[in-house]
């Protein structure tokens, strides 16, 4: 019997959902009081991990205060630094959960990362009134203010057949404004961010997706992703205009241009060019990444997520904008646990520099 498919009602639904898998998402594009450019992402993910298999984090070997039920949670962030081509990653294997977490009313979230090796740092999603955000980690401690109603992807805000499906909503509109942390710097910023929270009965084992959310300078916001299917490829369009007048496509065609990054880690290629033609909207989008190593690497999955340039011609019109591209299940081969052994000596060796360069100071 197929399930039944509930309306999202927010705030309540920004909250977490007995389902298999589940992630509140974050991305935006800042700037400094000089003018330079900046972007975030920051992504914090809830699995039972008794049905989805993650290679590299087995269910006999966490112990029980890292769990919340069945449930293991990490957290997956960067911050780019577009002027001088830097990115700083904090990527936690595994994120520990306070007890305080998830209270019956607005979205609270406090968390950090277990590893010996990471900074103390507490990390948090709180939702200061319905539908504002207060997010902070190691890199970033921004507030974010929605100025738009919700988009509801597939127009109510559930994609996908009864039995295999994903709730799924944006927050396409969101007023920026805190601090990032580079090299030792605190930088005041401001911008425009996004917000995705979706949560399904999936595994997402082995999927392959390129998705896209755009964000015009006229006021109109897109979601926009491809996601690759055994028999083909289903295509699925959003977009919210200036007022929240929201409209629906699945005819669309993504077409990868000829700049293409590939990982030395990996050994993954990822198309940072991309045409996008959605004939029934009368919308043309050409876009290009504003940084080239934007690679996520968690285990033995790998991903790319990064700012993008964009230009769009929406009925004979031009619009400039800004958007933020994911590329997940791009043909990879690698060694997941000697990257990983690379990523720790790294980590290990900042370490020692940083003590020996405070007690030289002293």
């Amino acid at each position: 019997m197929d399930k039944i498919i509930k309306p999202i009602v927010l705030p309540k639904d920004n909250g977490p959902h007995e389902n298999s898998v589940e992630w509140w998402y974050f991305n935006g594009h800042l700037v400094d009081g000089i003018g330079n450019e900046y972007s975030f992402m920051n992504c914090l993910f809830k699995v039972d991990y008794q049905k989805v298999q993650i290679p590299h984090i087995s269910g006999s070997i966490i112990p029980e205060y890292f769990k919340y039920g069945d449930y293991i949670f990490f957290a997956h962030s960067v911050v780019s630094d577009i002027n001088n081509q830097k990115n700083y990653k904090d990527i936690q294997n595994i994120s520990l959960i306070s007890k305080d977490s998830f209270p019956d009313d607005l979205l609270f979230i406090n968390y950090t990362d277990p590893d010996i090796l990471a900074e103390n740092t507490t990390s948090e999603i709180i939702e200061t009134d319905p539908n504002n955000f207060h997010i902070k980690n190691k890199n970033l401690c921004l507030n974010l203010i929605s100025k738009k109603s919700p988009l509801l992807e597939g127009g109510h805000g559930y994609v996908g057949t009864p039995s295999a499906g994903t709730y799924y909503y944006s927050l396409t509109d969101l007023e920026v404004s805190g601090m990032i942390y580079v090299e030792g710097k605190e930088i005041e910023v401001t911008g425009r961010g996004w917000m995705d929270h979706q949560w399904a009965d999936a595994v997402y084992k082995r999927d392959k997706w390129t998705w896209f959310s755009f964000q015009l300078d006229d006021g109109t916001d897109l979601m926009c992703v491809e996601y690759d299917t055994k028999i083909g490829s289903d295509i699925l369009i959003n977009v919210i205009d200036k007022n929240g007048l929201q409209l629906q496509y699945n005819k669309a065609s993504f077409t990868a241009g000829k700049n293409v990054w590939s990982s030395k880690k990996t050994k993954a290629k990822y198309p940072l060019t991309w045409m996008i033609d959605i004939p029934d909207g009368n919308i043309i989008i050409k876009t290009d990444s504003l940084l080239k190593d934007q690679e996520m690497i968690f285990g033995q999955i790998n991903y790319w997520e990064g700012p993008m340039a964009v230009t769009a011609t929406i009925n004979g019109k031009e619009i400039k904008g800004k958007g933020f591209m994911e590329l997940v299940g791009y043909p990879s081969n690698y060694n997941y646990l000697l990257v990983a052994g690379e990523e720790i000596e790294s980590n290990i060796f900042k370490k020692i520099s940083s003590v020996f360069f405070k007690r030289r100071m002293i």
